[in-house]
């Protein structure tokens, strides 16, 4: 028999949960919809599911709410029934069964990230291993120490074995000879930049080295010293060097592909910063750009900096563009619907909801309680007092009467103001939540830590404000 779903909704949501379900045409369970005698289904606990229900309706499985707060497993021994909570957006529901293609496996790259301290011969030790232990946090494979032209580095080899101490893959980047040796016989695993006038570095130490033209855009040099490494028997890594943009961009990506197809097994790596450090424009674009060029060339290496604030992600980000576009090659697809997470500006579907059907929930509500949602027309506040539509929160204030409510004033300011910027950013707006920013921005540490004895989460917090604010609202009304 298939399985039987008891689906646990809000007044609101009733209808359209309803019309999803149907419009899925499930085969591998039956439902039953109840309406637990909420409006809005989002401020949902599990204490009070435990309360108003009865009944299970002789259903195998309960799903909640997305957004549903509380300790699902308790709720789930109360019941004597698995609980689950589904998705946040009823939209979502047949991804959530299967029905559409989910997301695939992100887990798996064949690129390795060399994230590069620039600066390391004025870094102590320490701030060298915090770098180091942020880039590795960020998806980096190796930490490349740069060194700097006519810059001692007197504490080279200790930086070194501190880094391998703590467990990295160490390269050392220089076009001195000394300062590669030195690297090489303290322990780095790879050693950048050896041209043909400096390849007797290999002859010193063990480490591989990442060999480039010995002048700019000069493949024939870079062929002899790729030559002479592969006489010797080494492991090497070739890199014909990408250049900026009106100094030679396009005609250097065009040496990538003739490095590929004049040497197909070659190892190969590509270093990004002189596009992304010397272009201002958000290096999300430009990383998954190059990422793909990569791809398709199937470069096995890059190397990225950090240098310019404009590019304070681009570890993250490149890591996040390599599993994207293996994804993608694996599929034999375009890099689309794949992720979405390098998209920090704007969203495939910002607005789940049209107006009209937003002025159907609204028509709905009985009580003073502000909902906002977001359309392509503007941001729309309702209660059962009103429905206000603006581009800007200043004209919508008037409309509100929370001049002598600070706590609830503040709480609609903050909320309206987040969905002004999804609105002109084209991003999903959720009430009571913060908007996504994809690779751009990190969950905070209380996002991400559950609701505990020692203290609520940053979305708990803010519903006890909304909670004060709508218990003063109603005793006033």
């Amino acid at each position: 028999m298939p399985e039987h779903i008891l689906f646990v909704t809000g007044r609101l949501a009733e209808q359209s949960l309803h019309s999803v379900l149907q419009s899925m045409q499930p085969t591998e369970f039956t439902y039953h919809v109840h309406q637990i005698g909420i409006n809005v289904a989002a401020l949902m606990s599990t204490d009070l599911v435990a309360r108003r229900l009865k009944e299970t309706f002789g259903a195998d499985r309960v799903l909640l709410p997305g957004h549903c707060r509380g300790d699902i497993d308790a709720l789930a021994q109360h019941l004597g029934l698995p609980v689950e909570r589904g998705p946040k957006e009823l939209k979502d529901l047949p991804q959530y069964f299967g029905l559409e293609p989910r997301p695939p496996d992100l887990s798996r790259y064949d690129v390795q990230i060399f994230a590069e301290i620039v600066d390391a011969p004025n870094l102590s030790i320490e701030d060298i291993l915090q770098r180091a232990e942020r880039f590795r946090h960020d998806g980096a494979n190796v930490i490349d120490l740069g060194c700097l032209p006519e810059t001692p580095f007197p504490h080279l080899e200790e930086a070194i074995q501190a880094l391998k101490v703590a467990g990295f893959v160490v390269s050392v980047d220089s076009l001195d000879a000394e300062d590669l040796i030195r690297g090489g016989r303290a322990g780095a695993d790879f050693l950048l930049s050896l041209t043909e006038e400096i390849v007797r570095v290999v002859d010193e130490v063990a480490s591989t080295p990442v060999l480039i033209p010995a002048q700019p855009g000069d493949l024939d040099s870079l062929y002899r010293v790729m030559d002479a490494v592969e006489t010797r028997g080494r492991r090497f890594i070739a890199d014909s060097v990408l250049d900026p943009i009106h100094t030679g961009f396009t005609e250097s990506v065009v040496r990538y592909h003739t490095l590929r197809k004049q040497h197909p097994k070659v190892e190969i790596m590509m270093g990004t910063g002189n596009l992304t450090e010397l272009t201002h424009a958000d290096t999300a674009g430009n990383t998954a750009l190059l990422m793909g060029i990569i791809s398709e060339l199937r470069i096995g290496h890059i190397l990225t900096t950090e240098v310019s604030l404009h590019c304070r992600t681009v570890v993250r980000e490149s890591d996040l563009a390599r599993r994207i576009m293996f994804a993608a090659r694996v599929q034999n697809t375009p890099p689309r619907l794949i992720s979405d997470d390098l998209m920090a500006l704007h969203e495939r579907k910002p607005f789940p909801y049209n107006l009209d059907e937003i002025k159907a929930m609204a028509a709905a509500i009985k009580d003073p309680n502000y909902r906002i949602q977001v359309t392509e027309e503007g941001m729309h506040i309702y209660n059962r007092d009103g429905f206000h539509t603006g581009q800007d929160p200043l004209m919508l204030y008037p409309h509100l009467g929370v001049e002598d409510d600070g706590g609830h004033a503040f709480y609609l300011g903050m909320e309206l103001a987040r969905a002004q910027i999804a609105w002109q950013l084209g991003k999903h707006y959720v009430q009571d939540e913060e908007l996504k920013w994809g690779f751009a921005v990190e969950p905070a540490k209380e996002d991400l830590e559950k609701f505990t004895p020692e203290g609520p989460t940053l979305v708990d917090r803010r519903h006890r404000l909304h909670m004060k604010s709508k218990q003063r609202r109603q005793h006033k009304s």
